[in-house]
């Protein structure tokens, strides 16, 4: 996520974990929306971790879940519905 949103090189501010095999709750990750907002990213906090899926919150206040939890697929970057996203 190196050059996101910058053109002077600036590092995301983000300590995002893109290993689904070393996620746990708490975890800071980049995740996408299905639908019209397939091509932006977005930076979630997981609340749960499962063996092909996970839960997690858009990143709040002090990188803490807000809003409500949607269910992800468990890749580097979880896919969520749509729906999910926007209820």
């Amino acid at each position: 996520m190196m050059d996101m949103g910058s053109s002077d090189g600036e590092k995301c501010p983000f300590d995002l974990n893109f290993e689904p095999d070393t996620f746990k709750p708490g975890d800071l990750v980049s995740y996408r929306v299905d639908g019209s907002m397939r091509d932006m990213p977005f930076v979630g906090v997981l609340v749960e971790v499962h063996d092909d899926y996970v839960m997690l919150g858009h990143c709040g206040t002090d990188n803490k879940p807000d809003g409500n939890i949607m269910r992800g697929t468990r890749t580097d970057r979880p896919l969520v519905s749509e729906t999910d996203a926007l209820t």
